[in-house]
């Protein structure tokens, strides 16, 4: 698929079909991810690949528990994004530019590995509302760590929908804001 017809393409997914996912399709989202740019090259990230379906529910009940996102649990399966520590560099430079280089290196992974998902005829639906301390819990994430993201992951029941969009006019601009 032309990169163009992908980013159309790519959307949040919340109605997956009752269908398992190929572990080759999972690896190369992975694959992919791994791929990501990150400050100074120091990819603070880990995605943890929930699969079996008794944790898969439980993580997607703690997920929901809000009365959010209770789609996840028609995912098939659902990838925690673990913050993992960042180099000296980039620590350094975080603080001295006052950017959580870390935070945006993971949404650069996240978004390429939505779209390399996307590209294998896959839905996903980045989730950033959750209980984290829960989910962490489940999953044995050290209490040290952050979880800023979760993924769900499958085939989709929706077709694609039109996006509602800023005109571009209103979102960009040449030479001054």
């Amino acid at each position: 698929m032309k990169f163009s017809e992908l980013a159309k393409y790519r959307q949040s997914v919340r109605d997956y079909e009752d269908r398992p996912l190929e572990k080759e399709k999972i690896n190369r989202c992975i694959e992919s991810t791994r791929l990501s740019p990150s400050a100074n090259n120091a990819q603070p990230w880990k995605f943890i690949v929930v699969d079996e379906p008794k944790l898969k529910n439980e993580v997607a009940s703690a997920v929901s528990g809000g009365g959010m996102n209770k789609f996840s649990a028609q995912a098939p399966v659902i990838i925690a994004v673990v913050l993992e520590k960042r180099d000296v560099l980039s620590s350094i430079a975080s603080v001295m530019q006052n950017k959580e280089y870390s935070l945006i290196d993971v949404g650069i992974a996240v978004n390429q590995f939505c779209l390399q998902a996307a590209d294998l005829g896959l839905g996903t639906c980045i989730i950033g509302w959750f209980n984290e301390k829960k989910v962490k819990k489940l999953l044995n994430v050290p209490c040290g760590k952050r979880m800023p993201l979760v993924i769900t992951m499958g085939y989709s029941k929706s077709p694609i929908r039109n996006k509602t969009r800023k005109p571009i006019e209103e979102m960009s601009s040449w030479n001054k804001y």
